[in-house]
């Protein structure tokens, strides 16, 4: 009985903390969206300058028309993965991608959480926390050794190693999931292979071959599932 209401406990304190959480969460982004306009509004208007509302408006209309697929496709494939708090915090503060959802991944391994539960949505929240205050701080220290450092950055000796740290940084992390289970792993990246020898023009387009890939994993997980091989 005890053990009923302590459960029962968590259960509704954990509902009130993502009430609030989806409540700071909107306006922190609501607020966040409203910084972004506001500063270049801000000095149009201080300077007398202005965009032409017109240009700026069919401008938007048609990137909105290539990569609205891609924020919705975006925003189902990683806010499960993510959590309510920590989604709201990667998806304003940027380097989602890149940053913010291998932070959280490999928190997520350290500490042992399953995706979906409360103590993931804990673990990935502070996560995502950290890596962004810790990519506030890493900026500040660069813009100050912005000069020093340019040509250390700019070396062609260091060219090539800049190149390759997104790939080697996802090659790292994914390998661990890759051998949980080889099969899952292997047919998705088997098509997405072909597809990118095939058509070159597909590399820029990662972000609209994300639900396809998702797709294939999720099938395929299905039918090794009823089959019990998984």
């Amino acid at each position: 009985m005890e053990n009923r209401v302590t459960e029962q406990a968590k259960q509704a304190y954990y509902e009130q903390y993502m009430g609030r959480t989806h409540i700071w969460g909107r306006a922190g982004v609501g607020l966040g969206i409203l910084l972004l306009l506001a500063a270049p509004l801000a000095m149009g208007l201080v300077l007398g300058a202005g965009p032409n509302w017109g240009a700026a408006a069919m401008g938007f209309l048609q990137v909105a028309l290539v990569y609205w697929t891609s924020g919705v496709v975006e925003f189902l494939v990683y806010a499960p993965m993510l959590g309510g708090g920590a989604s709201y915090l990667a998806f304003i503060t940027g380097n989602l991608i890149n940053l913010k959802l291998p932070c959280a991944a490999n928190a997520r391994e350290i500490c042992g959480t399953e995706v979906g539960t409360p103590e993931n949505d804990i673990v990935s929240t502070l996560s995502v926390a950290t890596s962004s205050l810790v990519t506030v701080v890493v900026l500040m220290l660069g813009v100050l050794c912005l000069v020093p450092l340019t040509p250390v950055l700019e070396s062609p000796v260091l060219q090539p190693a800049f190149d390759t740290v997104i790939p080697a940084l996802f090659g790292a992390l994914a390998f661990k999931y890759f051998s949980k289970s080889l099969l899952l792993a292997a047919a998705p990246l088997a098509v997405m292979c072909v597809l990118f020898v095939a058509v070159p023009a597909l590399i820029g387009q990662v972000s609209f071959l994300i639900l396809l890939g998702g797709g294939l994993s999720i099938a395929l997980a299905w039918l090794m599932f009823r089959r019990g091989r998984l």
